[in-house]
């Protein structure tokens, strides 16, 4: 039984007799936002238009701008011809509005509506997307514009800054590779277009700033696929918060991780006069678009690009002082990623299977936690290609990562580099079955995923 049968002999009982209304209903002093998921084209450039679909006829879908700790109510609205869902990732909420078919929530019939009430939080950088799957269809789920940051308004204030830029990497017109990159060992699947937003390199419009100024960066990687890494000349990027969360030990680098559906947030200093260009460390990757001119304003001339000495990007940099490493940690489970390969027919590469110890969802057997106590989650990770990995309705924390004990730092999205092994210790303190997996393969019904019932 493959996820999508799963889905259609546990849901479909739910789906017949769901209400329009998920959640609690709220007051009239309720955070009020609509979205309207329908086709669209996005202009990435002149003469170069995308045919996708997006939320309230955009891609990415509008800033959804909140107070923690104040009711929200989402009016979604499914004008596709296919159903529809909505995914609140990073957000502690029930299950029961988190946006996932796995969790018990029905999809958005075609030409019908849903509204998601549920309190935010917490604060910091959150986004939301779809759950769907694409399948063999590369113009649907994650390989679609629907996407769009939801930003929580935090009580304290991350720092003085200037101007505050929110910055979502995607890919667009995803195609499958005509032969298998047996190295890479990752979906074999090539873009033909990527860009910051919805706009090119070639078309954005500037980012202009002065000397002396401080800029608050909100990156996002809303890729189906891709990781990114990013630099900006001259600049350093101060990291305040990684997926929202603020880190215990703010330090400045030269080079900015993103795996995919990772956030960060990061204060930039403007001290190095002149017209850079913030972009992909891959050449490639900048020739197809993702990049953003910062143009100074008494500065001339054309862009530059420098690329930077070496890669300074870890995630212990930004934590607290360690705890002495645990030898056997209570309540340890270990999970070993492994990849099935697919073979390949008429020059198109088929997808291939990733299990987690040696099973695919919805075989996996589900974690069972208690509500309280920590859980020490050790991913293995035995393909040769980088995994992010993402737990839903939760915030962890990494403990160790390639060998080296972490402290302090909380996510809720982690890039499991290739062939390493990540601990983290989850608090289970969010009640109901909670959907585990790895952020590239959800879209493409890999099995990849696990869920997470509490006992």
């Amino acid at each position: 039984m493959n996820r999508r049968q799963f889905l259609k002999t546990s849901g479909a009982t739910a789906a017949s007799c769901a209400l329009p209304t998920f959640g609690k209903a709220f007051s009239s002093d309720t955070q009020n936002f609509s979205l309207v998921i329908d086709q669209t084209k996005v202009e990435l450039a002149p003469g170069v238009v995308v045919r996708t679909t997006g939320y309230n006829d955009q891609a990415p879908g509008p800033l959804l701008r909140m107070r923690e700790g104040v009711p929200a109510q989402i009016h979604v609205t499914n004008r596709t011809p296919h159903p529809e869902i909505v995914h609140w990732h990073g957000l502690h909420i029930p299950s029961n509005v988190d946006g996932s078919t796995e969790e018990g929530l029905p999809e958005i019939p075609p030409g019908e509506s849903l509204l998601y009430s549920f309190t935010p939080n917490p604060s910091g950088s959150r986004w939301y997307h779809t759950h769907t799957m694409a399948m063999h269809d590369l113009t649907r789920a994650a390989y679609s514009g629907q996407y769009g940051f939801l930003y929580i308004e935090p009580k304290n204030n991350p720092g003085r800054y200037d101007q505050e830029v929110f910055l979502a990497a995607h890919h667009w017109e995803p195609s499958f590779a005509e032969t298998k990159d047996t190295w890479r060992n990752c979906p074999d699947i090539i873009y033909r277009y990527a860009s910051f937003n919805d706009k090119l390199l070639s078309a954005a419009e500037p980012l202009r700033v002065e000397q002396g100024q401080r800029i608050l960066f909100h990156f996002l990687n809303a890729s189906a696929t891709e990781d990114v890494l990013l630099s900006l000349p001259g600049h350093r990027f101060l990291i305040v918060a990684l997926d929202g969360n603020p880190v215990p030990h703010p330090a400045p680098v030269e080079v900015l991780s993103l795996g995919v559906a990772e956030r960060v947030d990061a204060i930039v200093e403007m001290n190095h006069s002149g017209k850079w260009i913030l972009g992909s460390l891959n050449p490639s990757e900048r020739n197809k678009g993702l990049g953003l001119v910062i143009e100074y304003a008494d500065a001339t001339g054309e862009p530059q690009w420098i690329a930077p000495t070496h890669i300074d990007w870890r995630y212990n940099l930004f934590s607290a002082e360690p705890l002495p490493a645990e030898q056997d940690p209570q309540n340890l489970v270990t999970m070993l990623f492994e990849k099935k390969t697919a073979e390949a027919m008429r020059g198109m590469s088929m997808m291939d299977t990733y299990t987690i110890n040696g099973q695919s969802f919805p075989d996996v057997p589900p974690l069972k936690v208690r509500e309280g106590e920590h859980h020490r989650l050790r991913f293995v990770n035995a393909t040769g290609c980088a995994h992010p990995i993402h737990i839903h309705r939760h915030s962890f924390e990494l403990k160790r990562v390639a060998e080296v004990s972490v402290s302090g730092i909380m996510k809720d999205t982690v890039l499991l580099p290739r062939y390493g092994v990540i601990d983290v210790d989850l608090l289970a303190n969010q009640p109901g079955p909670t959907l585990f997996h790895c952020h590239q393969q959800l879209h493409m019904d890999y099995g990849f995923m696990q869920m997470i019932h509490y006992v």
